[in-house]
Parts: structure tokens; sequence; C-alpha cells
């Protein structure tokens, strides 16, 4: 019975490795977790059996064939990439069978928020607030998604701190700027699912170098790296894609208490920024005469 050569290779790629070699049965059978691989993780042999329309034999050989030794092992595999996030595993298998209703993805919203902030305490935001505020330099990193929020955070605390970078820029590597960091500043990392191993790699690295480090990631998240301040955010929703209400919540309430911090320094930057603004001409005001332009 051919078997896949990487243990290490992940739950979909072993069954597209021996796709061919399976018998039709079993290829049945391989086509239909391809579809909607989150199946696997969802039901037992026999549910899964009597879905696809085969014999329990042939979902054992198929599991063996890929180098499980039960359907349990196979199943828990599938599980952890299921929770690792991935949409493929998420997607429903029945088109708006979940994730559709207004109402449910207001409740996700409503509870990713309260579980958020349940797990935040006001000291923890003003100290990190404080520590941007008397930063030598401010440093945000994402990647995928995550960059999204870094730069959105990096834009609103731009407004009031003076020395402030998304990492990395285009056609940048973070190496270039691993030998920038260093004791006095801070970096903010964003790293929820399916963030690469490079941020927390640079994490670590900036935190040796003496930099203090805010790590922003979801709960169920291994280690920190390296970080003084880790702040846990929910992001669970009834559809394949993950909600980010709460995270942007988070960033606000970070914005506002650096603002807040900044104090006299921060409103002159404000101020002196809403100056250039004006005197660039680079922002069009609308007065109320203007809504049809709007």
């Amino acid at each position: 019975m051919p078997a896949t050569t990487d243990p290490s290779a992940s739950f979909l790629a072993r069954i597209r490795e021996l796709m061919d070699q399976l018998p039709p049965t079993e290829q049945r059978l391989g086509r239909f977790i391809l579809d909607f691989p989150g199946e696997l993780a969802s039901y037992s042999a026999s549910e899964l059996a009597r879905l696809v329309g085969v014999s329990n034999a042939s979902v054992s050989r198929f599991v063996q064939r890929l180098g499980y030794g039960s359907y349990d092992e196979a199943r828990r595999h599938a599980r952890d990439q299921r929770s690792a996030g991935s949409p493929l595993y998420l997607a429903p298998r029945a088109a708006g069978a979940a994730g559709g209703g207004l109402a449910a993805h207001a409740q996700a919203a409503h509870d990713n928020i309260a579980a958020t902030l349940r797990g935040v305490d006001e000291t923890t935001l003003d100290a990190i607030a404080q520590a941007m505020v008397q930063a030598r330099a401010v440093w945000f990193l994402g990647y995928r998604n995550n960059r999204s929020f870094a730069a959105y955070l990096r834009w609103q605390l731009a407004q009031v701190l003076p020395r402030t970078q998304v990492l990395p820029g285009p056609g940048e590597t973070l190496a270039e700027y691993a030998v920038d960091i260093a004791a006095g500043d801070v970096l903010v990392v964003f790293a929820l699912r399916r963030s690469p191993a490079v941020a927390t790699a640079f994490a670590q690295r900036a935190a040796q170098a003496g930099a203090q480090v805010v790590c922003v990631t979801e709960p169920s998240a291994a280690g920190s790296a390296g970080a003084r301040w880790v702040l846990h955010c929910h992001t669970a929703a009834p559809g394949v894609l993950d909600s980010h209400v709460a995270l942007m919540l988070l960033c606000e309430l970070l914005a506002t208490r650096t603002l807040q911090a900044a104090g006299t320094a921060g409103r002159q930057r404000l101020a002196g920024v809403e100056a250039a603004h004006e005197a660039l001409g680079q922002l069009r005001t609308a007065g109320r005469g203007d809504a049809a332009d709007a």
C-alpha cells in the first residue's frame, strides 16, 4: 500500500501527492476532501463514509495510504490545520449553509469585543502608551492581513509621534532594519493567525537588542516572541473569514491612549500636521453646501 514519503507534509499535500495512485473509490473520497477539507475534522469515519457514499473500509484504507495510523490521527492533523485558520478548512459544504446572516456576524463581533476587552486592562494600555511616547522610535510589523493593521495603527500614531515606521517597506527585508532597532525603541508586532515565522524571529531579535515588544495575537497563539506586553484579540466568525472588529477597536484604544499620553508635545505635533495640511492644500474640506460634490 503506497504512503506519502514526507511525514511533515500537510494533510492536503498528502492527498494531492497520492491522488493518481488511488483506486476509484478512494479517489472520490480524496476529491471530496480536497474540496471540503473541514469535513474530515468534523465527522467520524462512518459519517464521512455515508456523506461521500463509500464504505468504512475505504475510509480506513484511504487514511492509511496517506501515512496515518488511524482515522483519528488523520482527523487530529486536519483539526490542527483548521485551527491554524485556513479559509479552505472553514468553508461550508453547502452554499449559504453558514456565515451569511447579519445577526450572526453582529453577534460574533459583539462577543469578540467583549472577550478581547476582558483580557485587556487599562494599566497595560497606559504602560504601552507611555512606552511609545518615550521611545526613540516606534516600529510596526505585520505580514499578510496583519500588515493592514500595523499600517493603520502607525498612521494614527504618526500624527502625534515623530519617528514611526512600518516594516518592511516594499522590496526590503527585515534584516535591513535589524541593525537599527535598539534599546529605547518599541516594536509593535501584529501576529494573528497564519503570520509567518519570520515575524516572531524578528521580534525575538528586537527584544534581545533591548527594544520593548508589544505582540498583538490571538488567544491560541503559542509563545509571545519575547514580548513585554501581549494583547490577545478574539477573531471568531460565523463564516470563512476572521472577524477583525475587535482588533480595530484595540487599535483605536492604543491610539487614543497614546495621544493622551503624548500631552502638550503630541498636541503641538498634531497642530503642526494640521497647519501643514492647510498650507499644502492636500486635504479637501467640504462645506455644508458641498454635499453634491462629496
